[in-house]
């Protein structure tokens, strides 16, 4: 089937495989154009009725009953505007016949181009030699000859595409990247859609395949039909994926996916999509029938059950100050989503929550409940927190000009084979911020809080310090800090340079801290975010007991494109009392290391951030963290590098000592072709962690592929290598492809 003609633009050497005629090369990649302001409704029916002329000349036949307008011709009428440089109008017959550069433009912005149009005086209905519709989100649909019936266009041998077809660089015709040829398409121009018979895909003016019965919507709106299948190689066996997508009303859809494999049953995907004006929510679940895997025991052969998982999110707002929101996260098994390619969560999250955010206060009502995806890990010591309450209220200090601020908390925490422990406490928190006449930044805060705490079960918590005293435990929480920050600011080799010292002073008295049970403290470390905290403890369940000071400073320097900003600190304890930070953390001594962070940015070119912690007797490195990106958004490499080794007091695991290498990159070979690649590689011996079983150099994943992408089109191949096996999920290598079409789901 021969398509819409071609044509070459002077001056240009590629050819356009989507136009009409030469007089219209240069519209094919302007937006649409806009009509003169329509009447407003409560005009008279037969003023916004008529038909009105515009031209440089007007000619009257009074005899045949005709109108013929030449140069720079507008004709308007209902909203609807046809520009020509001549048209003829028959009054007698209601024809209007326009030729030389035909435009006509209907009140949806839409815009069809003709060599010849001859339609009737309404400018609704009528017949376009050698058509082109640019509709207002800049897609085109050519034909040899078409016929307009109201918003209905019927077109012959014709062709669509939402790709530009000018280079904008060079200005020059392009051939674009896919379109779609039929022998007969309908373009619906209030709905936005397009039907087809006969219809084929070309991609870079290769036919692909045929496109029997195939409708799609234009713009923005959505349509119902097959989506993008993806083909890939996945844990030894090929797997298909079929998306089929369906509009059940403006507000909501659902995509069903079935997904075949070579060595495995069928899974089926379904993701259900609903906005509800004030909120939106979304269910996703997976469903197959197969052996459910063990890490632990191997593979259950004995018999096949349903496996699948279900990922729920949404949330609404009530009104400008209330809001509800929740998430389901649930598998059937540990392995499943490894084996299906679906992520490598290593536990899952589910949550339910209503919120409360007014001037100056805050409130959360909130609960949740993880599962335990990693091997080994027991299900019934995870805990689950229902309710997790938290108030808060924040006044403006009458006397002193200080901010006051108010807070009060409770959690209840539940294990079905573990310990049980539920807290409360009510806080406040005063603070106050001063300039001096030198210029020193002066803040005064102050502190008091009352705990009550119960626990039930301790002994099965297996590390000591996060047990607590069973029963009912009470405890008083009180501290004051001063800080002190001077900046020195000045010119510095064509830049600006900022020299900030800092200091602080805590005091706090002994606490009950080791009576408590510790649910949410545990993961702690000195760091350049928490050197100058007032309780280096994340979360609630542990407080620094400890008056100290803190002493560091920051430095910035600023020129045009380039940056450089860092913190360096250190503590020193002023009381001699035995301290409940673990060894390895860099406080559990009266001197704590030193911490710190640098930062440099260079244009978009380079970015670094550099965190590091120093062993205050030998300056060994306890804590070195690197990510850097170099490159323009083309093309750039990043390297995230950390490894922690801080000897940390042997049974507590959530300070293990690890090392891990990831690096990632991208590279433009040409100017829509690149190739992209990524690696994590654990580096983690036993010259880190005692306890672990790695050698030193362990793989764990590695992606490379190449990727093609211009503006309505994107095509990705991807191989990626596992080297862990968990359960089913098998080492090996993965294949992908993915393609992406603007505008068509096919």
């Amino acid at each position: 089937m021969a398509g819409p003609v071609l044509l070459v633009a002077l001056g240009c050497t590629s050819t356009l495989a989507l136009g009409i005629a030469t007089a219209h090369a240069q519209e094919l990649n302007k937006p649409a154009e806009t009509a003169p302001p329509i009447p407003p409704a409560d005009m008279p029916k037969s003023a916004t009725d008529e038909l009105g002329f515009t031209a440089d000349q007007l000619l009257y036949d009074n005899d045949r009953d005709v109108v013929t307008a030449q140069g720079n011709v507008v004709v308007t009428r209902e909203g609807n505007l046809l520009r020509a440089d001549m048209v003829t109008w028959d009054r007698a017959s209601n024809r209007v016949v326009a030729k030389g550069d035909v435009s006509i433009t209907n009140p949806n912005g839409d815009v069809a181009y003709g060599d010849t149009v001859e339609v009737t005086d309404t400018l609704k209905d009528g017949i376009v030699e050698g058509l082109l519709i640019v509709s207002e989100r800049g897609d085109r649909i050519a034909a040899d000859h078409g016929e307009r019936r109201g918003a209905i266009f019927i077109l012959r041998r014709a062709a669509y595409t939402p790709c530009p077809v000018v280079d904008n660089e060079t200005g020059c015709p392009k051939e674009p990247t896919w379109q779609i040829k039929a022998a007969n398409v309908v373009y619906d121009s209030e709905k936005e859609l397009v039907r087809y018979s006969g219809a084929r895909l070309e991609m870079f003016g290769v036919p692909l395949l045929p496109l029997p019965g195939l409708t799609h919507p234009v713009g923005n709106q959505s349509g119902s039909g097959f989506l993008v299948p993806n083909l890939g190689f996945v844990n030894g066996g090929l797997e298909l994926a079929v998306p089929y997508y369906k509009s059940l009303a403006p507000n909501r859809d659902i995509t069903v996916t079935p997904h075949v494999y070579s060595n495995a049953w069928p899974m089926l995907e379904t993701r259900y999509r609903s906005f509800l004006g004030k909120g939106a929510y979304q269910i996703i679940g997976y469903g197959t029938h197969g052996r459910r895997s063990d890490p632990t025991n191997g593979l259950d052969t004995s018999k096949k059950a349903f496996r699948g998982y279900i990922d729920a999110s949404g949330r609404y707002q009530i009104d400008s100050e209330w809001s509800v929101s929740g998430s389901l996260r649930r598998v059937t098994d540990r392995t499943f989503l490894n084996r299906y390619n679906i992520n490598y969560d290593d536990r899952l999250r589910s949550t339910i929550a209503a919120e409360r955010i007014g001037d100056r206060s805050y409130l959360s009502i909130a609960g949740w409940s993880f599962q335990t995806l990693r091997p080994g890990d027991p299900q019934g010591q995870v805990p689950v927190a229902l309710p997790a309450i938290d108030y808060r209220l924040r006044l403006q200090d009458p006397w002193l000009g200080g901010i006051a601020q108010f807070q009060a908390n409770s959690l209840a925490i539940v294990r079905p084979s573990g310990q049980d422990s539920q807290r409360a406490f009510v806080g406040a928190q005063w603070s106050l911020k001063r300039l001096t006449g030198l210029g020193q930044e002066v803040s005064l805060t102050g502190y008091a809080r009352g705990d009550i705490y119960h626990s039930s079960d301790n002994l099965l918590t297996n590390t000591v310090s996060y047990r607590g005293d069973p029963g009912w435990q009470t405890r008083g929480i009180a501290a004051v800090a001063a800080d002190m920050r001077w900046p020195f600011i000045g010119a510095f080799m064509g830049g600006t340079q900022h020299i900030v010292p800092r200091v602080q002073l805590v005091a706090a008295p002994h606490l009950k801290n080791l009576s408590i049970p510790n649910e949410d403290s545990r993961s702690v470390d000195l760091e350049d975010s928490n050197l100058f905290a007032l309780n280096r403890f994340p979360g609630y369940d542990r407080f620094e007991d400890s008056s100290r000071v803190t002493y560091g400073f920051d430095y910035r320097y600023d020129r045009p494109h380039f940056s450089m900003s860092a913190t360096v600190g250190q503590s020193y304890r002023l009381n001699n009392r035995a301290s409940i930070l673990p060894d390895g953390t860099g406080l559990s001594e009266r001197l704590s290391d030193f911490v710190g962070r640098v930062d440099l940015r260079y244009r978009g070119f380079v970015t670094l951030t550099h965190r590091f912690r120093l062993d205050k007797d030998n300056l060994a490195i306890r804590r070195n963290e690197l990510d850097a990106t170099v490159g323009s958004r083309a093309t750039y490499g990043r390297v995230s590098y950390i490894r922690l080794n801080r000897n940390v007091t042997a049974g507590v695991e959530d300070l293990r000592d690890i090392e891990e290498l990831r690096l990632g990159g991208r590279l433009a070979v040409a100017r829509y072709w690149s190739v992209f690649g990524s690696t994590t590689v654990d580096l983690t011996g036993t010259d880190d962690d005692p306890t672990t079983t790695l050698d030193g150099y362990t793989p764990v994943r590695h992606r490379l592929g190449a990727a093609y992408q211009d503006d309505c089109i994107n095509i990705e191949f991807t191989w990626q290598r596992e080297y862990q096996t968990f359960g089913d999920a098998r080492r090996g290598n993965s294949f992908l492809v993915r393609l992406a079409f603007r505008n068509l789901g096919i």
